[in-house]
C-alpha cells in the first residue's frame, strides 16, 4: 500500500496568464500558495484472483478489466502514460470537494503520478512531476486547464510561477521572515459557496475570449509583481495586498460572463460591507470557494454576515505532494503485478 498526500492551492494573482494559449505568445506569471487541504490517494497492486483488473474508488466505484473501460479521465490517461500493465486498486479521499476551484483535479493527477512512480520504486523530482501532470491534463485528457495548479500540487509553498514563451516554467519561493509570513497567513477567510461547476467549461469561454481580453490579462499579470513587492517589503502591512485582490477580481469578472453570478456578487459585497478589504472567487469561476482578505479585528463580523456559508480555516503548505505511507507491493519479475 502506498498513500500520497497532495495539497490544494489558492491562486492570488495572475490567473488566466497560465494558459498555454496565452503564455506561449505573451508569457505569464502567477502568485499563490498551497494550503493544508489535501487530496489523498492510495494505491496497491491488485492480487490476481479478482475478476477485475482495476478497481477505482472516488465519488463512485469503477471496476474494469481494460484501460479503455475506465471512465475516470485522469486515471485512464495517467495509467496509460505510465504504461501500467498490472492489476491496480486506487482509492481517493479529499478534504475539498471536486469542481470547487481549488485545483482538485490537478492535485488528483499529481498525487496519482507520485503513487505510481513510488510503486515502481522510483523517486520523481517536483519539476518532472508537474511537467508530467501538465502533459496528461492538457495533451492527453485535453482539458481546458492552465499550468499553475499542477505546480502548486507538486511543489507546495508560497511562490511566484513564471510561464515562458518557450514553455519553460520557473518557480520562485516568496521569501519572508517567519513572523511576517504567519501574520500574512492569518489575513484570509475562505468560504464555500456550495456551488460546484465544471471548470473546463468555464475556462473554454475564457480561452476563446483571450484575443479580445489582452488588456485585462496584462493588467492581471502586472499585479503579480506589485503583490510580490507588498509581501517582501518587510513593513508587515499587507493592506495593499487586499486592495489588489479587489482589483484583480474586478478584472477577472471581465474575462467571461460565466465567472460570477448574482449569489457570488452578493456574497462578495456582503463581505466588503462587513470589513473585508478584497477577495476573489478561486479557480475558473462560477462557484466553488471564495477568498477574502480580512484584518483580524473584522473576522467575527465577516463570519457572522456570511454565516449561511461554510467557513474553512486553513494554513499554508510548504511540502507539496509527498508519500506518507510506503509499504510497496512486490511486482514479480516480468512486471505483471501479482501483488504480495
Amino acid at each position: 500500500m502506498i498513500i500520497s498526500r497532495t495539497p490544494h492551492r489558492i491562486s492570488f494573482f495572475g490567473g488566466g496568464t497560465d494558459y498555454p494559449q496565452w503564455y506561449m505568445e505573451n508569457s505569464g506569471k502567477v502568485l499563490g500558495v498551497a494550503i493544508d487541504k489535501y487530496c489523498y490517494i492510495s494505491c496497491r497492486v491488485l492480487p490476481p484472483f479478482f475478476k477485475h483488473r482495476y478497481r477505482i474508488a472516488y465519488s463512485r466505484l469503477e471496476m474494469a478489466n481494460d484501460l479503455q473501460q475506465i471512465e475516470h479521465p485522469s486515471v485512464k490517461e495517467t495509467l496509460r502514460h505510465m504504461k501500467v500493465n498490472h492489476g491496480l486498486e486506487i482509492h481517493h479521499d479529499g478534504d475539498i470537494p471536486a469542481r470547487s476551484g481549488m485545483g482538485s483535479s490537478s492535485a488528483f493527477t499529481v498525487g496519482l503520478l507520485k503513487n505510481l512512480h513510488a510503486l515502481e520504486g522510483k523517486i520523481i523530482s517536483k519539476t518532472e512531476l508537474f511537467k508530467e501532470a501538465i502533459h496528461i491534463e492538457q495533451n492527453l485528457i485535453k482539458e481546458n486547464v492552465g499550468s499553475q495548479d499542477q505546480v502548486w500540487a507538486a511543489c507546495g509553498g508560497l511562490n511566484t510561477i513564471e510561464f515562458m514563451t518557450n514553455g519553460e516554467i520557473v518557480v520562485e519561493p516568496v521569501i519572508m521572515p517567519e513572523k511576517l509570513l504567519r501574520s500574512f497567513e492569518g489575513k484570509f477567510m475562505l468560504f464555500f459557496t456550495g456551488i460546484s461547476r465544471f471548470a473546463s467549461e468555464i475556462a473554454s469561454e475564457q480561452i476563446q475570449n483571450t484575443p479580445r481580453k489582452k488588456d485585462e490579462l496584462q493588467a492581471m499579470g502586472s499585479l503579480v509583481n506589485e503583490a510580490h513587492k507588498a509581501l517582501t517589503s518587510g513593513c508587515g502591512d499587507f493592506t495593499g495586498f487586499g486592495e489588489m485582490l479587489n482589483e484583480a477580481w474586478r478584472l477577472k469578472r471581465r474575462l467571461s460572463a460565466k465567472i460570477s453570478n448574482d449569489e457570488i456578487d452578493a456574497m462578495y459585497n456582503t463581505a466588503l460591507k462587513n470589513g473585508a478589504i478584497g477577495g476573489k472567487l478561486l479557480g475558473a469561476g462560477g462557484g466553488g470557494f471564495i477568498l477574502f482578505y480580512v484584518e483580524p479585528e473584522n473576522r467575527a463580523r465577516v463570519k457572522e454576515a456570511l454565516k449561511s456559508y461554510l467557513h474553512i480555516p486553513f494554513k499554508f503548505d510548504f511540502t507539496g505532494s509527498e508519500i506518507i505511507v510506503y509499504k510497496p507491493d512486490y511486482l514479480n519479475g516480468n512486471g505483471n503485478g501479482h501483488g504480495a
